[in-house]
């Protein structure tokens, strides 16, 4: 077995390893890509407001399953609010140096960023956001009207892309895991994502929500949909969510 995945695995091995940016005192990166003074925020409800069907772990698992079909019926603004915080719910902040929050992440880098397409949440508006974890609020990124029609044809055109009530969108911004681990972290990048989804799959049933996770996206498509260079940060994962 030959190729790149298999190069990939080798030179990010321990013994491929070089001195790290942080011990050799270059400066942290930010916790999180912040907004401008001039975009449009919107606070989201706290999450313990939602109501939250109490079921347990083991149904929540038994029930996980990946749905394309979902109801014309929206997810409200504080079940948004709730699936976020389950995501990537900051729980602490340390001295502004590092998040504790509802995801593991190696190192507690926490490298990923989320933005969502909203298609059907009540009283939000239709367009491109991105998450804030630790002001727990929501930047508007882009409100065009073809926006979804970008993120749909930079994941193939799958159709449930605009059906969904939102649609996640993560991105890794690198240098903030590379900057303890190297090129190591690279892997590290792609097992967040996992457990950052595996989240969503897991509180989306207690609100009655399905979930589908999509790897299938075309790069050179949906980075720039988004407005990221792709380099500096890239779409590691996509999950569609929908009322069942």
């Amino acid at each position: 077995m030959s190729g790149i995945g298999k190069e990939f695995m080798e030179k990010t091995q321990y013994r491929y390893l070089g001195r790290s940016d942080q011990s050799m005192g270059h400066p942290q990166p930010p916790l999180e890509l912040a907004a401008k003074d001039t975009d449009r925020i919107t606070d989201l409800p706290e999450p313990k407001q939602v109501q939250a069907d109490d079921i347990s772990l083991r149904q929540a698992i038994e029930r996980r399953t990946s749905i394309r079909n979902y109801s014309s019926e929206p997810i409200s603004l504080e079940e948004l609010s709730y699936l976020l915080w389950c995501t990537q719910g900051v729980k602490e902040v340390v001295r502004d140096v590092v998040t504790f929050r509802t995801v593991p992440s190696a190192g507690a880098r926490h490298a990923l960023e989320t933005y969502i397409l909203v298609n059907n949440v009540r009283g939000l508006e239709k367009g491109l956001y991105r998450f804030l974890p630790i002001e727990h609020r929501l930047v508007e990124v882009n409100m065009e009207r073809d926006i979804a029609d970008r993120i749909k044809t930079g994941c193939l055109d799958q159709g449930f892309i605009k059906t969904s009530a939102v649609t996640f969108i993560w991105t890794a911004v690198p240098y903030r895991m590379a900057w303890r681990y190297g090129q190591r972290g690279y892997r590290y990048l792609h097992l967040d994502a996992g457990h950052v989804c595996q989240n969503l799959y897991l509180s989306a049933e207690s609100i009655g929500c399905g979930v589908c996770a999509i790897a299938a996206f075309l790069d050179e498509d949906i980075n720039p949909a988004i407005g990221i260079d792709g380099e500096n940060e890239f779409v590691i994962y996509v999950a569609t969510l929908g009322k069942k």
